[in-house]
């Protein structure tokens, strides 16, 4: 990640700006505060140039950790949550499988099939999942419309079998709670990029959190969020 062509030019050490990255994409904290926790540590540096930091660098961890994640299971969840865009609520689609591991996530200005259907075919594309065995949805008549037009052009399996149960998906809707819980300091998104990329930020430190990354254990993130 720290690579010199990836973070050439920049006025500060790689370190502080890839801490400043992970810290804001880790933990519910706002520009201001991060400022004031450099300026603590000696470290001048504005909101708005970590503001920079993180809409350049947050998809760059999205996109390297791909590559590394443990492969999920074929027992999908799925649901959506609201994510508020300039004073508007747009939807972020998200899956887990059924041990919690995160399968993918969009951005959606809409809440329909096409836009269910997009979601899976993403999902689908990922490096580490697996064709689904089984989609558990909530009650959203958009599900049903999206598999079987999946179905119908063979993207997803005839045999694969969607589940219509609100009590059946609490693991992917406590899942989200993380998810506010960052985003609420935010006090929403200036714009669908500023957010698109900001999420997908807070994604991959989910993902790497729960221990999907290769190599790195819960146990491992652990010990190093009491280091920090």
């Amino acid at each position: 990640m720290a690579s010199q062509s990836l973070l050439k030019w920049r006025h500060f050490l790689p370190a502080i700006i890839l801490l400043n990255v992970r810290w804001y994409c880790c933990y519910p904290l706002s520009y201001r505060d991060l400022e004031e926790m450099m300026a603590e540590r000696g470290v001048e540096v504005d909101h708005s140039t970590i503001h920079r930091w993180v809409l350049s660098y947050a998809p760059e961890l999205d996109q390297r950790l791909r590559p590394h994640l443990n492969e999920t299971n074929d027992s999908w969840r799925v649901d959506e949550t609201y994510i508020e865009v300039k004073g508007v609520w747009k939807y972020l689609y998200r899956a887990v499988d059924s041990m919690g591991n995160t399968l993918d996530f969009m951005l959606s200005a809409k809440r329909d099939g096409k836009a269910a259907a997009r979601f899976f075919r993403k999902v689908l594309k990922a490096e580490h999942t697996q064709a689904p065995r089984v989609i558990t949805v909530d009650k959203n008549a958009a599900y049903p419309v999206a598999v079987e037009a999946l179905k119908a052009v063979e993207t997803l399996a005839a045999e694969t079998e969607l589940r219509q149960s609100k009590y059946m998906n609490n693991m992917i809707e406590q899942d989200h709670r993380n998810i506010k819980r960052l985003t609420k300091p935010m006090m929403g998104f200036g714009s669908f990029h500023t957010a698109r990329r900001t999420l997908s930020g807070i994604e991959a430190m989910s993902m790497i959190r729960k221990g999907q990354a290769k190599g790195i254990s819960k146990a491992i993130i652990l010990n190093v969020k009491n280091q920090t």
